[in-house]
């Protein structure tokens, strides 16, 4: 798939893990985006996960949640063991995974961050999650996600 190389499906070739890429077109500013990819792409909405970069105990975290629903803070940091979560800088975000927003994907950063995958990835046979670009998205097994990001759940 020419010009839809990213460090996420370069992750995915390099270590023969089974996936699908798939285009979409959908405004990154578009209120509920997430239900709109998920419209685009034909999937339930609860197959298509959002990575978002937390800072925990004054770390980067990726939280990897179904587009239909909100995380909870309070949740996250309890997870990693830390006593409060909030959402990071979009900056730090950027340059710590080397994607812009809209477009953070939980796989290939630049440095990779601790990973929390929301437990209701395991109820699919594939996820959906950002291949590191805006308008493409990466279909796999939920446990080739944990394995890769070395997520807890």
């Amino acid at each position: 798939m020419a010009g839809q190389g990213t460090p996420a499906t370069a992750l995915l070739a390099k270590r023969k893990i089974a996936h699908r890429v798939h285009p979409y077109d959908v405004s990154p500013d578009a209120p509920n985006y997430g239900g709109l990819v998920a419209a685009a792409l034909g999937v339930p909405p609860e197959r298509v996960f959002k990575s978002l970069v937390t800072e925990v105990g004054g770390a980067l975290v990726v939280a990897v949640v179904p587009v239909t629903g909100e995380l909870d803070l309070k949740a996250l940091a309890a997870a990693v063991g830390g006593k409060r979560a909030t959402m990071a800088d979009r900056t730090a975000a950027e340059r710590a995974t080397g994607y812009v927003r809209g477009g953070i994907s939980p796989l290939g950063q630049r440095k990779r961050l601790p990973t929390v995958l929301d437990v209701t990835a395991l109820s699919h046979p594939t996820v959906y999650v950002s291949a590191g670009r805006r308008g493409l998205q990466l279909e796999l097994a939920p446990q080739d996600l944990i394995t890769l990001t070395q997520a807890h759940t």
